[in-house]
């Protein structure tokens, strides 16, 4: 996803990959109820879109303001660098509802991480 030396990303390979492979390479099942940070559907910008109907999930983190179902996070620092870049936790809880939503969820992830994204 990275084009020639100078590192750049190739915005759509990038968006392809987290549109159709991310579920498959980093697949994610919601786990026990614990304090966290909201993600997927419960996080924005998903949750100004949407209802969740109860549900809610979480990456797990002591400081975290929410209760709800733990998604174990891409990688253990992301609910740390969320909290310090709003823009990056938006991106990360649209891929998490890509990873662990149902179709609706998912539709909708993929239509804002494509805005998102490709607009840039």
């Amino acid at each position: 996803m990275l084009v020639g030396s100078k590192r750049n990303v190739h915005r759509r390979s990038l968006v392809e990959f987290l549109i159709h492979g991310i579920k498959y390479v980093y697949p994610q099942k919601p786990g026990a109820f614990v304090r966290g940070m909201p993600t997927g559907h419960s996080a924005p910008p998903l949750s100004r879109l949407i209802g969740s109907g109860g549900e809610v999930y979480v990456w797990p983190d002591e400081e975290g303001t929410s209760r709800g179902e733990s998604i174990q996070p891409l990688y253990p620092n992301l609910p740390q660098a969320a909290k310090a870049d709003s823009v990056f936790y938006e991106l990360s809880a649209l891929v998490d509802a890509i990873r662990v939503g149902k179709s609706r969820e998912s539709k909708i992830a993929t239509d804002e991480l494509h805005s998102r994204i490709l607009s840039q």
